[in-house]
């Protein structure tokens, strides 16, 4: 028991001395070898405990966070690489029971704030993305930032102090009163490109719907805006409003008349289209009308004539999607079988019978893990795995690769998506009753079982359910037709592309990086024939036809090179503005990004259509490596100009290519997309 009365005098911690002994344990972390750093650790991590659970001990580390990254506290661990941390996951790390998972985690929040503060000058992450992850961090962890504790902070006794203690630093030192306002317009930001996975954004919505509800939690003027997200999930519509959950709301259901009904089905529809989320009680609305007022159905999911009258012609079928595929867990499908129906893709000849037996598909014991493991047990697995059907034949833009090095898996699944939806059906199948997929390249066949291994070492389970099933096995067969162009002279793209994407895949290949040296190479002439390929005042005014796997160098708001990365060019227009743009589709789990030297990727306001990511001809153009065409259309380098070419060179020259010039010593090939 405590005896100690409030206003007893509570011994003084020397703040000053605890620094210097953290100082003298940095200094004696760096100059042991590396064998012997596993040694110096603990003491390190003792000190830091200790300074985090004081007033001021935050500022103590922050100071010092390039230091003790540098000296290693982070080699061989998950923390490693900033550039690659999830901000999902910390809330696991500020509250486990290991106080070193605590200590490294808050070090490695104090190193981003230092970062974003521009106090540290990071290799692999910039100011503006570690402001933009920080950002995450407090909307996912509100309930430390104001101090609302349960079970877990309880269970943790003091080591709850630091978690508490560095959320609320951080959001100190970021802007306390723009924390929320910042996470709600990051929030309608994602929503705006329409991703699968939303899981993380209710997971926010979620958070400040408990934070708004919390007498205890001042907010101040902030989150006035957070009304329209929270009642989207929690109270679409008037039955609902005060989220009574799902039994009472489905009692409700069976009282209401007609126009009630009706009401109901237009606010639904109105609320998912708004903004891209589907709420539980959704799900139940749709699961109750189905019965005997299926009329409404076509009003419950917001179909224009083109989605109502696929809906008539496949009444049965949608009948059997919405019985074995949606319930209040698995809602989000609804928005999925909205846009598919939207899409008229049902009266291509094979995607109703392949839709049907996806409904009546068995799961193999390996594809019924990965799915229990990622969503749980309730309801079935094969209904998740057809909510993600769904959701990837209505949003083939919306697919993301999680974190994974698999850019290339989760391209060729949106374009099955967008442009051979039965193909992609029959992946599905065969990953996920057969667990196998077989592919053929230049008649061989290739089969995932047998391939030696993928990109990624491990697929994680941050994915759709179709990803989550498909890809570990695209992943290998991407990798075996890697290593069956072994010895070949050139980029591998070059002959894997096509046949691992498919048929309408352009057979020319172009690439502007010498792959036995990484130097540019012919740099003029490779943006001439892009011009003249892609460019409608260079081809004749030729739409693109099918979407194109491309190749881009990516770089960070500082215009430094961080990789090569697999995209899709889906089209190429002008603006509202007059501007020609290319629009394309990114993998990556967020599209909106600054690639430095003024190259800032739209994904809204210039004409793009949801999951679309937009660029300037020109800008585009300055990061693009790779690009595919077809050789019996190829017409004669584009005459562009000397002043725009000159533009497009000299955005290679300052950002990617600067250390590429032909006349350096040698570099490193160009590593697999990912």
């Amino acid at each position: 028991m405590n005896d100690r009365q409030p206003g007893s005098a509570v011994p003084a911690v020397n703040m000053d001395a605890l620094a210097e002994r953290l100082d003298h344990s940095i200094e004696s972390l760096e100059q042991s070898r590396p064998f012997a750093r596993a040694g110096k650790l603990p003491r390190v991590f003792d000190i830091a405990r200790r300074i985090l659970q004081q007033p001021g001990g935050c500022e103590i580390v922050e100071a010092r966070a390039q230091r003790l990254e540098q000296a290693g506290v982070f080699v061989g661990t998950d923390w490693a690489d900033p550039a690659i941390l999830l901000p999902s996951l910390t809330t696991f790390s500020l509250q486990s029971q290991s106080a070193d998972t605590v200590v490294v985690e808050a070090i490695s929040e104090l190193r981003l704030l230092a970062v974003a503060r521009g106090t540290y000058f990071h290799p692999s992450v910039s100011a503006e993305q570690a402001h933009h992850y920080l950002t995450q961090v407090l909307a996912i962890n509100l309930g430390l930032l104001f101090g609302m504790t349960g079970e877990a902070e309880r269970e943790q006794g003091k080591l709850a102090l630091i978690g508490q203690a560095v959320v609320q630093y951080v959001a100190q030192q970021i802007g306390y009163e723009h924390v929320i306002e910042s996470l709600i317009e990051e929030i309608w930001r994602i929503l705006q490109q329409r991703p699968i996975q939303v899981a993380d954004v209710r997971r926010m919505i979620t958070q400040i719907a408990m934070c708004r509800a919390d007498p205890n939690a001042d907010l101040g003027g902030a989150g006035g805006g957070a009304d329209r997200l929270i009642s989207s999930l929690y109270g679409p519509t008037r039955a609902c409003s005060e989220d009574p959950g799902v039994v009472v709301y489905e009692q409700r259901l069976a009282s209401m008349d007609a126009q009630a009904l009706q009401n109901e089905a237009t606010g639904f529809a109105r609320s998912m289209h708004d903004t891209g989320l589907v709420s539980p009680y959704h799900a139940a609305f749709v699961r109750f009308i189905l019965e005997d007022r299926d009329t409404l159905l076509s009003e419950a999911l917001g179909l224009s004539s083109t989605g109502r009258d696929c809906l008539l012609c496949y009444r049965e079928l949608v009948h059997a999607l919405i019985t074995d595929g949606i319930f209040p867990e698995t809602a989000q499908g609804l928005y999925g079988l909205a846009l598919m129906l939207e899409r008229g893709i049902l009266y291509q000849p094979p995607v109703a019978p392949a839709l049907w037996r996806q409904v009546r598909l068995p799961l193999c014991a390996e594809a019924r893990e990965r799915l229990q493991l990622a969503y749980g047990y309730q309801p079935q697995p094969g209904a998740w795995l057809l909510q993600g059907v769904l959701n990837m034949l209505g949003q083939p833009l919306g697919v993301g690769q999680g974190n994974n090095p698999t850019c290339q898996s989760a391209r060729a699944l949106s374009m099955w998506a967008y442009n051979d939806p039965d193909y992609l059906l029959q992946m599905v199948a065969w990953a996920a009753r057969d667990n196998e997929i077989m592919m053929h390249f230049e008649g061989q066949p290739v089969s995932s079982l047998s391939s030696l291994g993928g990109v990624a070492s491990e697929v994680t389970l941050d994915l759709d359910p179709v990803s989550l099933i498909v890809v570990p096995h695209l992943d290998r067969i991407y990798a075996e037709m890697g290593r069956l162009c072994a010895g070949r002279e050139g980029d591998p793209h070059r002959w894997v592309n096509p046949e691992f994407h498919g048929w309408s895949a352009g057979r020319g290949f172009a690439i502007n990086v010498d792959v036995a040296t990484g130097k540019l190479d012919d740099l003029p002439g490779f943006v001439r024939h892009f011009y003249a390929s892609y460019h409608p005042y260079y081809n004749g005014n030729q739409p693109l036809i099918h979407p194109q796997p491309a190749g881009i160098a990516v770089t960070d708001s500082a215009a430094r090179f961080i990789g090569w990365h697999a995209i899709t060019i889906l089209r190429v227009a002008l603006d509202p503005e007059n501007a020609m743009r290319v629009y394309f589709f990114n993998p990556n789990n967020d599209s909106g990004q600054n690639w430095g030297d003024g190259v800032r990727v739209s994904t809204a306001g210039h004409g793009e259509r949801f999951g679309e990511s937009s660029l300037p001809f020109e800008q585009f153009t300055s990061r693009l490596y790779i690009f595919h065409f077809d050789p019996l259309e190829r017409g004669e380098p584009a005459d562009v100009s000397e002043e725009e070419l000159a533009r497009v060179l000299d955005g290679v020259h300052r950002t990617w290519g600067a250390d590429r010039l032909p006349s350096d010593g040698l570099q490193a090939e160009p590593s697999p997309q990912g």
